[in-house]
């Protein structure tokens, strides 16, 4: 598989907001041979990065080692590299190689912590954009991602809609509903009411990891159900070995260190090692924010100039992103004129369904990516069109969720 890594500088930057920056770098990995038509454009999750498939330099991907949909894209997988160039690129605000928050600001010769401007959705949509017209491809077969990166894909739809012929959206919606907006907010709160925070000037000091810690926890009790956190944990103890890496309170030790805790103290202890917490404040704003219909009347209105195809991806125990919201993206792609196909899956895993079920989720894929709707074997009407007959992948950790 042919692997090109690199950073691309656009230059000056005007974000949505009104604020520029001097320089934006875009860090960026592209797979397989650019033929002319055959441009697939993936759109990572909340703390992902450029990083979507293995190869020979993972190592040395700025920190992030586990290539994040790995089981997905590559040579004979559902998104064939020995078809398809497939281009991943890191978003502003986050800090795996594209300018964000801990980047240096040129004016000052410091990290812009917080004066770095807001970003959005849009953002992240013109930079990539601007990323492609740099790498010479002016239009994309395909514009996929999950997650939040499955709003990126539809304000691609909404920005550029002459510029791609299909989209795929996976465990997203047309926005954050309010339950989950608000363990954003109690997540970006424990962020900035740590100790370290310091108004986002810690740089070259102490990290709040605290906040960060437990944001991260309070994702990941998002990304699991009720179901997959009762098969994978129970009510269990912890291993002998388990040690507790937060400060309990004294009468911990009569009680149990829980499976489930020792499990998300875990993650939280390796999320404070790769990522930034000002970055994980910027990113979660813009996920909150976005709304498909921002300055058209509705959702419908907002896709009406996309006239390509579209796969819509949900899965029956995501409580992040519902399949009814889904069913309500479905059918304002419809009400656009839009060919769409809505594919639910049957499965226990919660919002991470979408990057531990490859078996799931590469065949719909896969049959999209090379026929569109007409060739594709989802479901194009109704939802209770369950294909009952997959079988769940088995649970794993996920690293990369949302």
């Amino acid at each position: 598989m042919e692997v090109e890594r690199g950073t691309v500088s656009l230059g000056e930057f005007e974000f949505e907001c009104g604020e520029s920056i001097p320089e934006l770098e875009v860090a960026y990995e592209a797979y397989g041979e650019f033929t002319g038509d055959n441009a697939v454009l993936v759109c990572h999750a909340l703390t992902g990065s450029a990083h979507v498939a293995s190869h020979r330099d993972t190592a040395e991907t700025s920190g992030q080692a586990r290539a994040w949909w790995d089981d997905i894209v590559g040579p004979g997988k559902a998104i064939d590299t020995n078809d398809y160039y497939v281009i991943c690129a890191n978003v502003p605000g986050s800090c795996y190689g594209t300018t964000g928050p801990a980047s240096e600001n040129p004016a000052t010769g410091e990290p812009y912590g917080t004066d770095f401007p807001p970003v959005t959705i849009g953002d992240w949509t013109e930079t990539q954009r601007a990323l492609l017209d740099e790498l010479g491809v002016p239009a994309l077969h395909a514009v996929v991602g999950g997650s939040v990166g499955g709003m990126n894909v539809l304000e691609w739809a909404k920005r550029h809609p002459d510029h791609v012929d299909r989209i795929v959206s996976i465990a997203a919606a047309a926005r954050v509903d309010p339950q989950c907006l608000a363990f954003d907010a109690i997540a970006r709160r424990a962020i900035t009411t740590d100790r370290n925070w310091n108004g986002g000037d810690y740089y070259g000091g102490p990290d709040p990891e605290d906040g960060l810690a437990i944001a991260r926890q309070i994702g990941h009790v998002m990304y699991l159900s009720k179901a997959s956190m009762e098969k994978k944990f129970g009510r269990r103890a912890a291993g002998r070995d388990a040690v507790r890496s937060f400060p309990a309170d004294p009468a911990a030790s009569f009680f149990p260190y829980r499976d489930v805790e020792s499990y998300l103290d875990y993650q939280a202890e390796r999320f404070v090692g790769r990522f930034d917490a000002n970055s994980y404040l910027y990113l979660t704003r813009a996920m909150d924010n976005y709304d498909l219909a921002s300055g058209f009347e509705s959702d419908s209105d907002a896709l009406a100039a996309f006239s390509g195809e579209a796969l819509v991806m949900s899965f029956t125990a995501d409580w992040h992103f519902t399949v009814d919201q889904a069913e309500e993206l479905a059918e304002s792609l419809r009400d656009a004129d839009v060919r769409t196909a809505h594919h639910v899956v049957e499965s226990d895993h919660g919002h991470d369904a979408f990057l531990v079920e490859p078996g799931n989720v590469g065949p719909p894929l896969s049959d999209f990516l090379d026929d569109g709707v007409d060739g594709t074997a989802v479901s194009d009407t109704e939802d209770d069109e369950i294909e009952e007959s997959r079988e769940f992948a088995p649970v794993h950790n996920s690293l990369f969720s949302a």
